[in-house]
C-alpha cells in the first residue's frame, strides 16, 4: 500500500482537485474557458465519490477533479487508486494539509489487495507524498491497518494459533521487543487454565503469546486482543452460516498486534505489553462442555453456560495477568457478540469503559481521526445476570437481552486494580466494498486508540 505513495517531483505527476459541489461553482467560475466546458459538458457536479477526468488540447491528461463532501475525508480519493489511468498524480497545492493527510491516508488504503493466494493483476495509479504531511503518522497506521487485515483474511487453516504467535515474534523481533508464549499444557503450570480449557479440544495447541517492548521505566500499556482462529462454537455448535467467517474471530488479536506495529513503529514513549490468548475452539471428547465449572487466573471460579461464548473465557485469563501488573491503562479488542452488532451495526464499535476520561479521549479522537466507535453502558445492575449457583460467575446471562453489556460486565470482573481499561467489541470485517474498505478484514477503532496514546504518551 505505500508503494503507492511516491517521492516524486510534483511538476511530473497529474494534479488531483478535490472539490465540494459549492468549490465546483468556484472553480469553473475562474477556470480557463475550454477545461469549464469540457466539465460542463460531462455533467460532472462534484458529487461525493465521482471524479472529471479533464484533458489538454492535445488530448492528454491535464487535471482531475475529485467531488467530495466535506474538506476533511479520510475516504474521499480512496477509490482513485483504482478508479484512475494507471500513472503518478499529485494533489492540488491549495490542498490543506490536514486534508492533504486525509487523503493520502486514504489512497493508501484504497491500494489495499490480499494478495497471499491470488496476485493482483491490475495496475494502480500512484499518489505523490503531499507536501507538509507526518509521514510517520501515516506510514505506521497504514502499515498497522494493512497488518491487521492480512491476519484477518487468512484462512484458519494457514492462521492458527502458532502462526498468530508466529507474527507476534516477527513484529517483535523488527523493532526490538521480546515474546514469550505459552503452550499447551504449559498453561496449567503458568496459571492460563481458562485458557487451556477451551483450547485443550482443538488438533492446534492453545497458547498464551506475551508481547514486551519499551523502556522499562516508561508508562506502561497494555493491548489485549481476543485470538479464536477458528470459532466452531465447540459443543454448543453454530450454523455452517454462523461460522463461515470464523477466521475472522481473531479479529482482537489482530487489532492489539496492529496497534503495537504502530506503537513501536513511531517509537511512542511508553512500555508496551501486547497478551493474546491464542485458541481454536473445536469438537472433540475432551471439549468443553455447558455445565463445566473451571477455574481462571482471577481466582474466580467460572461456569460455563455456553461453550459459544468462549472469547470472554480466554480474555478473562488475560485481562487477569494483564490487570496484575496495574499498568496505567488497559485496552482490549474483541470479536465478542453479536448483540454489539445487532445494537450498532456491523461499521460501529461499541466501547466499554469505567473511566470517563478515558471515554471522552477515545470518542474525541473517533471523531478527529473519523474512525467511529459509539460508548455503551456498563449497567451494574445487570452483573446479577451472570451470577452463579454453584461457581463465582458465570459466562453468559440468564435471558438473551443486553448480551454485549453482559459481556463487558463479565470482562470487568477480571480488571478490578487498573481504573483505565477500555473494551472495544469490533465486527473486524467490512461486509460490503465501500471506497479504501474492501470486503474484508477490517481495522476499527485502531486509528482512535492510537491518536488517544499519542496524546497522552507522546512519542
Amino acid at each position: 500500500m505505500l508503494s503507492h505513495l511516491i517521492d516524486k517531483p510534483a511538476a511530473a505527476a497529474i494534479e488531483i482537485l478535490p472539490l465540494t459541489e459549492d468549490g465546483l461553482a468556484a472553480w469553473l467560475a475562474a477556470a480557463p474557458p475550454p477545461f469549464a466546458a469540457w466539465v460542463a459538458a460531462t455533467r460532472f457536479s462534484a458529487k461525493p465519490g465521482t471524479h472529471c477526468l479533464v484533458p489538454n488540447g492535445d488530448g492528454t491528461l491535464a487535471l482531475v477533479l475529485a467531488g467530495v463532501e466535506a474538506a476533511r475525508d479520510v475516504w474521499a480519493l480512496a477509490g482513485l487508486s483504482r478508479a484512475l489511468p494507471a500513472g503518478d498524480y499529485r494533489l492540488a497545492d491549495r490542498v490543506e494539509a490536514a486534508t492533504a493527510e486525509d487523503c493520502a491516508f486514504g489512497w493508501a488504503l484504497g491500494a489495499y489487495r490480499f494478495s497471499r493466494y491470488r496476485e493482483p493483476r491490475e495496475p494502480l495509479a500512484r499518489l505523490v507524498w503531499p507536501k507538509g504531511c507526518d509521514r510517520a503518522r501515516i506510514q505506521a497506521l497504514v502499515a498497522a491497518t494493512g497488518l491487521v487485515r492480512d491476519l484477518v483474511n487468512t484462512p484458519a487453516d494457514d492462521l492458527g494459533p502458532a502462526e498468530l504467535a508466529e507474527a507476534a515474534s516477527d513484529l517483535a523481533q523488527a523493532h526490538g521487543g521480546e515474546c514469550r508464549v505459552t503452550v499447551g499444557e504449559a498453561l496449567r503450570a503458568a496459571n492460563y487454565p481458562a485458557v487451556h480449557a477451551v483450547g485443550r479440544a482443538a488438533a492446534r495447541a492453545p497458547r498464551v503469546i506475551d508481547l514486551a517492548w519499551g523502556p522499562r521505566d516508561a508508562p506502561k500499556v497494555t493491548l489485549v486482543g481476543k485470538g479464536v482462529c477458528f470459532d466452531s462454537g465447540g459443543l454448543d455448535l453454530k450454523t455452517a452460516t454462523g461460522m463461515r467467517l470464523m477466521k475472522k474471530d481473531m479479529g482482537g488479536a489482530a487489532h492489539a498486534l496492529g496497534l503495537a506495529r504502530a506503537i513501536m513503529g513511531t517509537g511512542m514513549a511508553l512500555r508496551l505489553r501486547v497478551l493474546i490468548p491464542a485458541v481454536e475452539n473445536a469438537v472433540a471428547g475432551n471439549a468443553l462442555r455447558p455445565g463445566d465449572v473451571i477455574a481462571t487466573r482471577k481466582g474466580l471460579t467460572l461456569e460455563i453456560g455456553n461453550t459459544d461464548a468462549e472469547g470472554r473465557v480466554i480474555l478473562a485469563d488475560a485481562l487477569a495477568e494483564a490487570d496484575a501488573g496495574v499498568p496505567a491503562l488497559i485496552l482490549d479488542f474483541a470479536t465478542l457478540t453479536g448483540a454489539a452488532r445487532v445494537a450498532l451495526g456491523p461499521d460501529l464499535p461499541a466501547l466499554f469503559t469505567p473511566d470517563d476520561a478515558l471515554a471522552g479521549d477515545l470518542l474525541r479522537h473517533a471523531g478527529s481521526e473519523q474512525d467511529p466507535i459509539w460508548r455503551m453502558p456498563l449497567w451494574t445492575p445487570y452483573r446479577r445476570q451472570l451470577d452463579s449457583r454453584v461457581a463465582d460467575i458465570g459466562n453468559i446471562g440468564d435471558n438473551a437481552q443486553a448480551g454485549a453489556i453482559l459481556a463487558a460486565l463479565f470482562l470487568k470482573a477480571f480488571v478490578t486494580e487498573t481504573p483505565a481499561w477500555a473494551h472495544l467489541d469490533i465486527m473486524a470485517w467490512n461486509l460490503k466494498p465501500r471506497p479504501g474498505r474492501p470486503v474484508g478484514g477490517e481495522a476499527m477503532g485502531l486509528r482512535a486508540a492510537f491518536a488517544m496514546l499519542r496524546e497522552r504518551f507522546g512519542v
